[in-house]
């Protein structure tokens, strides 16, 4: 397997303390496995074969100038549970959440998604960072407030801190049930704005102005959102909607990384 650096995407809002920090949003791009997991598949609980996905997961961190023994990646649930660490995980001590937080620098934090929002944080000035997957659910349930909670007790300041939401779910390829449409809007009424009528009962819901409205009411400084949607870019990213509009059994998990600089 050749030495090939995938390509990936970065919020400008952190990009702009480069010196301080690394981050990408990587797609499906540049990675080697086959079939509905071409080609840059990160994730160990897909179907796909366990040595291509350790495989992908190498080229993630070498894109960031790290090795995979110094990759934290958590046992997404989505739930709002977010854990502070200063080290790797072996594959069977990963931890049940959905946000990872450090102070250790060269401590790679990844997290996956295919649709869901995954969100990088960082306040440069205190030497903090987080990595957040953020589906609805998480979102709602507090997963945002868990993380910068999280980081908040290690030292950051939310004023100083800057924020990027990744690839997922455009507001119009995100069509909605009323289920959902109460589940928002009874724990965030502000959130009425960004649902748009659709046909009938179904609605369409802005994921990624939802996670950012609940980082500007946590003081965060900096932020913004990439306008990539993973469901219609189908030859850059994963979607597990779009797998189930095809019928397939599995797709590929899409991976989102950051690192403070050693």
């Amino acid at each position: 397997m050749n030495d090939t650096r995938p390509p990936f995407e970065e919020a400008p809002a952190i990009k702009r303390f480069s010196m301080h920090v690394r981050h990408g949003f990587f797609g499906s791009m540049g990675g080697v496995s086959n079939g509905v997991y071409k080609s840059l598949n990160c994730g160990p609980g897909s179907g796909d074969e366990p040595e291509r996905v350790s495989e992908n997961r190498r080229r993630v961190c070498a894109a960031l100038g790290a090795t995979t023994d110094r990759l934290a990646s958590p046992r997404q649930i989505h739930s709002s549970r977010a854990v502070a660490t200063d080290r790797a995980f072996a594959p069977n001590e990963r931890p049940e959440c959905d946000a990872l937080v450090t102070r250790t620098p060269g401590l790679v934090l990844g997290v996956l998604a295919a649709d869901c929002a995954p969100i990088v944080l960082c306040d440069p000035h205190n030497g903090v960072i987080a990595a957040i997957h953020a589906g609805w659910r998480g979102a709602v349930g507090g997963v945002i407030e868990s993380a910068v909670e999280v980081m908040t007790a290690m030292g950051a300041d939310p004023g100083k801190t800057a924020a990027g939401v990744g690839p997922c779910l455009s507001q119009s390829s995100f069509e909605v049930g009323p289920d959902l449409v109460d589940a928002v809007l009874n724990a965030t009424p502000w959130a009425e704005p960004l649902f748009q009528a659709g046909m009938g009962d179904r609605q369409f819901f802005d994921l990624k102005r939802y996670c950012l409205g609940r980082l500007t009411r946590l003081g965060v400084a900096h932020m913004d959102a990439l306008a990539d949607d993973t469901l219609t870019q189908p030859d850059m990213y994963f979607s597990h909607r779009r797998a189930v509009k095809a019928g397939d059994r599995d797709c590929g998990r899409n991976m989102t990384a950051i690192v403070l600089v050693a």
